[in-house]
């Protein structure tokens, strides 16, 4: 396959999951949802999404890999894998707030080539390829690329929520927070988003697993951003669960200082 009928098929696997979703959105009686092991909710609206990723991706790319939040891994013998999250930020979605999305990525061993940020309300997606600048479109203003900051004391940094942070990692996020022009809460992978947008200048973030993480890194990186883990490293599917992201990539140094 080529590089043009990944990102066709990414973009597709989206279309389909917002095509599943916008149905459940603010629902008038409201969405059930149920908690998973690790307490995280789920509904309906995840499960059928990804269920129709898959079968997007299994038809287009019948060799490679896929791996999703809600149903796991299948062919993990495969070179090329796929990483899912119908919904990241459920949470949101539940509450009636646009700021969910729907992540679709392509890796080859731990990197991504192929990352995709479909918010499917607002209509706004981000396309990220390695090595490519981003691509984005929606209905408000905006273009690709991270804005400079010249120092992390003007820095706008963004968390989803503090309780994402464990007790080892909240004081660390504290020295951060402490050394940024000012901090915002929510988000999810819209803040990434954001980001890419030149509207943010950090997101620092924990409990992230691979189908959270992996297509953000083609769509900051291709803004110019940069994105790590927290000691500055490259993200890996076994790694850690914190995520870095710098708009402008003189700030990673100190904001790696300070989570250290």
């Amino acid at each position: 396959m080529t590089e043009a009928a990944w990102i066709a098929a990414a973009e597709a696997a989206a279309d389909v999951a917002g095509a599943v979703i916008r149905p459940f959105f603010r629902v008038a009686q409201g969405l059930d949802a149920t908690l998973k092991e690790d307490r995280s909710p789920v509904t309906i609206a995840d499960r059928t999404a990804e269920r129709a990723m898959r079968a997007v991706l299994s038809e287009r790319c019948p060799d490679h890999s896929i791996l999703g939040e809600e149903f796991g891994l299948q062919r993990p013998d495969a070179r090329l894998r796929w990483v899912l999250d119908p919904i990241d930020g459920t949470r949101a979605f539940i509450t009636g707030r646009p700021i969910f999305g729907t992540l679709v990525a392509l890796l080859e061993g731990e990197r991504p080539l192929v990352g995709v940020i479909d918010q499917p309300v607002t209509g706004e997606r981000w396309v990220g390829v390695a090595g490519q600048r981003t691509r984005f479109r929606g209905p408000f203003g905006g273009q690709p690329g991270c804005r400079p900051c010249p120092s992390l004391g003007r820095a706008e940094l963004s968390c989803t929520s503090p309780a994402m942070l464990n007790a080892e990692e909240t004081p660390r996020w504290r020295r951060l927070a402490e050394g940024a022009g000012r901090v915002s809460w929510g988000g999810d992978c819209y803040a990434y988003g954001l980001l890419a947008l030149g509207q943010l200048d950090i997101v620092a973030e924990s409990e992230m697993k691979p189908w959270d993480w992996a297509a953000l890194v083609p769509v900051i990186e291709g803004a110019g951003g940069r994105v790590t883990d927290w000691e500055g490293g490259p993200l890996r599917l076994d790694g850690p669960c914190q995520v870095l992201a710098v708009g402008d990539p003189g700030l990673l140094p100190e904001a790696v200082a300070l989570l250290r």
